[in-house]
């Protein structure tokens, strides 16, 4: 649920978003597919027209019938979720209590977290995220869940959001706060895009100054091109699709037999670093991008389907 200027903007969101989430599916081996519903607001909206709104998504997701399952994402919450829930049974990431499997993002954050850690190894030669630099670009539901497990493990954080009330999470976690525009020119030893997509970009990536990018937001490439870019100034980049999985990992635990397990949700998700590592391994084998190898990962499981 965002404000775009026009439907042309929703609708391209929409189709690099629904791509996003038939890889991500794919290279995590889940049995599921690939989709994304995009609800456009027009403008300032207050709570009544927003539930509005949820409700006539929920109509669209009934009608049909099963072949796509909702759940929560950008703008919308648990919350969220109760609406549209009365109006079709095809929604996930109810509350616990409700028999769903509650709040997707301190997985896909757990999941960020063990891809960081594999992505560390892979460049510098441990794991261990402590006493590292980590720059982490938007402090929403995932973004705020990874600084905390980053400052937990003995990280040295840098944060920013555009919602400078964001900033009593800095002073929580003992982290220094930049504005947003400087974060991605900070040496550091990672750079963690939690934001909204296409922040790499011919422009900052030339003004990078890391050696690892692993964040939680989706479509992080302006284009497919930026990959090359990366991998030309020595970045080791994280494809998003891959490092941001541990929310629908979660939701497909929910959805399987002998219903949500969060104990299996966890293992599950932790699997995300094993991932990562066997796309860095299928890059360096066939002298290509991680983005590349994680396509061609994709790929092969989608045509095996």
């Amino acid at each position: 649920m965002w404000r775009y200027d026009d439907t042309r903007a929703a609708m391209r969101d929409a189709l690099r978003l629904s791509r996003a989430m038939t890889y991500k599916s794919a290279v995590a081996g889940l049995p599921l597919g690939g989709g994304k519903g995009v609800i456009m607001l027009p403008g300032p909206i207050d709570d009544r027209r927003r539930k509005a709104a949820l409700r006539d998504f929920g109509d669209t997701v009934e009608e049909l019938r099963g072949q796509y399952v909702t759940a929560e994402d950008v703008g919308t919450s648990a919350r969220a979720m109760e609406v549209i829930a009365e109006r079709t049974k095809h929604v996930t990431g109810l509350s616990r209590r409700r028999g769903g499997s509650g709040d997707p993002s301190p997985w896909t954050a757990l999941g960020v977290d063990a891809a960081i850690r594999a992505s560390l190894e892979r460049k510098l030669g441990s794991p261990d995220p402590k006493g590292r630099t980590v720059v982490v670009s938007g402090l929403g539901h995932v973004g705020a869940a990874l600084a905390k497990l980053l400052a937990k493990a003995g990280a040295k954080l840098v944060v920013t959001d555009i919602d400078r009330s964001k900033k009593a999470i800095a002073e929580q976690l003992g982290a220094r706060w930049v504005t947003p525009a400087k974060a991605p020119t900070l040496s550091a030893d990672v750079f963690a895009p939690c934001a909204l997509g296409g922040v790499l970009d011919h422009e900052s990536v030339p003004a990078l100054q890391v050696p690892i990018v692993a964040g939680a937001a989706n479509n992080q490439l302006a284009d497919d091109t930026i990959a090359d870019l990366l991998a030309e100034r020595g970045i080791l980049w994280a494809p998003d699709f891959v490092a941001n999985a541990g929310g629908i990992i979660n939701i497909s635990v929910e959805l399987g037999r002998g219903g949500y397990d969060p104990d299996r949700a966890r293992a599950k998700v932790e699997g995300v670093g094993d991932t990562i590592r066997e796309i860095y391994g299928l890059a360096q084998d066939i002298d290509d991008t991680p983005f590349s190898a994680a396509l061609a990962l994709a790929q092969r499981r989608v045509d095996e389907a």
